[in-house]
C-alpha cells in the first residue's frame, strides 16, 4: 500500500497556506484529475480521491489545526470519504467546484441548482491575529483582551441587507432561479450555456431597498474587544482559536473563527527547549571546590541546591519537575542548571599572595585533569 503523503503536498502547497490558497489550489487539481474528464483512468481516480482527502482536512480549521499540529495522528484519515465508503459522495463544502463541474459536464453533484447552493448557509471567513506575551505568561497563562477591526453581521438589518420594513424580491432577470441561459452558434452546432444571473450573483434574489447603515451587504466593519483565554505552557507560533470570533456567515450560516497566533518574548535568565527551562549560574572557585548549598532561581520561587565538592566548569545539575508545566498532559518538565566558575579580575596584592600560597600548598597531585595532560605532553615529546 502506497504511502500517504502529506496533505499539503497533495495540494502543491507550503505549511500555513492561507484558506483562499487551499481553495484556489483544490479547484485548479480537481479540474484535472476529475473521472468525468479522465474516463476509465484509475490514476486520476485515486489523485482526485486524495485531493478530496486532503481538501477536506485543509478547508476544516478544526481539522486544519489538528494537523499542522499532530499530523495524521490527530485526523480522521478517512474524512473526505463518508467514513470510508467508496465513490466521490460526502464532498461537503465544495460549493465552487460544484458550478464548475455542473457548467462543464451537464448536471451537477447530488442534483442540487446553482440557486440552492448559492442560498445555502455558509461559513464565515476565519480571521487571524498575531499576539506577543511574555515568558511568564506563556508558562503560567494569562487571560486577555484584544481590539481588532472586523466585519460583523449589521444590528440595524441584522445582516438581511435589507432596510427594516422591506424585504428581498425575486429578480426580475432570472425570475428567481439564480441562472441565466444563453444559446451560442459554432461552426458544431448550437450550444446552451448557463451561467449565473448577473443581477442577482445567482442568488436569485434581489434588495430593492438596500439597509441604510450596511448599503444592503448585510455586514459593517466595526472594532470590537475580544476576550482571549491563553493556557499554561503554551509556546512560540501556538494556536488559540476562538469559535464564531471570525467574520459573519452568509444565509445564516454560522461566523467564522479567529486564530490568535503567539509570539513568546525572551526571558532574561531562562532558555526554554519543549517543557524545559535552562539557566547558567556563576560560582566561585571556592564554592566548585568545596562544594556548596547555592540558591537556584526558578520561575516560581528560589530553591536550595547542594553543588558537591570538586564540580567542574561546564557541569549540569538537573532540578525535577521545575520547568513549565505542559498545557494538554499537565506534566512538569525540568530546570537545568549549568555552573561557571568565574575568575576574579581585580586583585590587592594581599588576595594575590594568598592565591599564590594556595597554590603551592595544593600542588599537582590536586588537579587529576591538569596531571594527567602534563603526563600526556611528556609522553608525546620523550
Amino acid at each position: 500500500m502506497a504511502e500517504k503523503r502529506d496533505y499539503y503536498e497533495v495540494l502543491g502547497l507550503k505549511k500555513g497556506a492561507s484558506e483562499e490558497e487551499i481553495k484556489r489550489a483544490f479547484r485548479k487539481m480537481a479540474m484535472k484529475y476529475h473521472p468525468d474528464r479522465n474516463p476509465g483512468n484509475k490514476e486520476a481516480e485515486e489523485k482526485f480521491k486524495e485531493l478530496n482527502e486532503a481538501y477536506s482536512i485543509l478547508s476544516d480549521p478544526d481539522k486544519k489545526d489538528k494537523y499542522d499540529r499532530f499530523g495524521f495522528a490527530g485526523v480522521d484519515p478517512n474524512a473526505g470519504f463518508g467514513g470510508g465508503g467508496g465513490g466521490f459522495s460526502g464532498f461537503g463544502g465544495l460549493e465552487d467546484i460544484f458550478d464548475m463541474f455542473g457548467g462543464m459536464f451537464g448536471g451537477g453533484f447530488g442534483g442540487a441548482t446553482s440557486q440552492q447552493r448559492r442560498n445555502a448557509p455558509m461559513k464565515g471567513r476565519d480571521l487571524q491575529k498575531a499576539m506577543k506575551i511574555s515568558f511568564e505568561e506563556a508558562a503560567f497563562g494569562v487571560k486577555k483582551t484584544i481590539k481588532m477591526a472586523k466585519y460583523v453581521t449589521c444590528d440595524h438589518c441584522t445582516g438581511s441587507g435589507a432596510e427594516p420594513g422591506t424585504s428581498k424580491k425575486t429578480c426580475p432577470v432570472c425570475n428567481g432561479t439564480g441562472q441565466v441561459s444563453s444559446v451560442h452558434r459554432t461552426p458544431f452546432g448550437q450550444f446552451q450555456s448557463v451561467t449565473p444571473c448577473g443581477e442577482c450573483g445567482g442568488t436569485g434574489e434581489v434588495i430593492e431597498t438596500p439597509c441604510s447603515e450596511c448599503g444592503g451587504s448585510g455586514r459593517v466593519k466595526k472594532t470590537v474587544t475580544i476576550s482571549v483565554d491563553i493556557p499554561a505552557g503554551v509556546d512560540n507560533d501556538s494556536v488559540i482559536s476562538i469559535r464564531g470570533q471570525g467574520e459573519p456567515g452568509l444565509n445564516g450560516g454560522p461566523a467564522g473563527d479567529l486564530y490568535i497566533v503567539l509570539s513568546v518574548e525572551p526571558h532574561k535568565l531562562f532558555k526554554r527547549n519543549g517543557n524545559d527551562l535552562y539557566i547558567e549560574m556563576p560560582i566561585t572557585f571556592a564554592q566548585a571546590a568545596l562544594g556548596d548549598d547555592i540558591t537556584v532561581p526558578t520561575l516560581e520561587e528560589k530553591v536550595s541546591y547542594k553543588i558537591p565538592a570538586g564540580t567542574q566548569p561546564g557541569t549540569t545539575f538537573r532540578l525535577k519537575g521545575k520547568g513549565i508545566t505542559a498545557a494538554r498532559s499537565g506534566r512538569a518538565g525540568d530546570l537545568y542548571v549549568k555552573v561557571n566558575i568565574e575568575i576574579p579580575t581585580k586583585l590587592s596584592g594581599k588576595q594575590k599572595k594568598a592565591i599564590e600560597e594556595m597554590n603551592k600548598a595544593l600542588g599537582m597531585e590536586c588537579y587529576q585533569k591538569k596531571k594527567s595532560f602534563a603526563d600526556t605532553v611528556k609522553d608525546i615529546f620523550k
